[in-house]
């Protein structure tokens, strides 16, 4: 996947402890040690906007829309 230059600026002691982990080869570089931070943190968002959309969904309806037409007869559905 291509990838683009962004700027960041951190604070010294954000930088330090950046730095301990690449020095400790928890990450191979910073690039790579702020490119997954910035990666969790926007699927962490993400899934949380999912876990809120879907709050708002009334069980008794999505239920009953699952079980829409299941009340028919089977001899009346369609041959696969």
């Amino acid at each position: 996947m291509p990838r683009a230059k962004v700027a960041v600026s951190l604070d010294e002691s954000t930088v330090e402890r950046l730095d301990r982990l690449v020095k400790e080869a928890a990450f191979p570089s910073r690039s790579q040690a702020i490119q997954e931070a910035v990666d969790e943190k926007l699927s962490r968002l993400e899934r949380n906007r999912l876990a809120r959309e879907c709050a708002k969904l009334d069980p008794e309806f999505e239920k009953s829309m699952a079980e829409e037409g299941l009340s028919e007869d089977v001899t009346e559905w369609p041959a696969y």
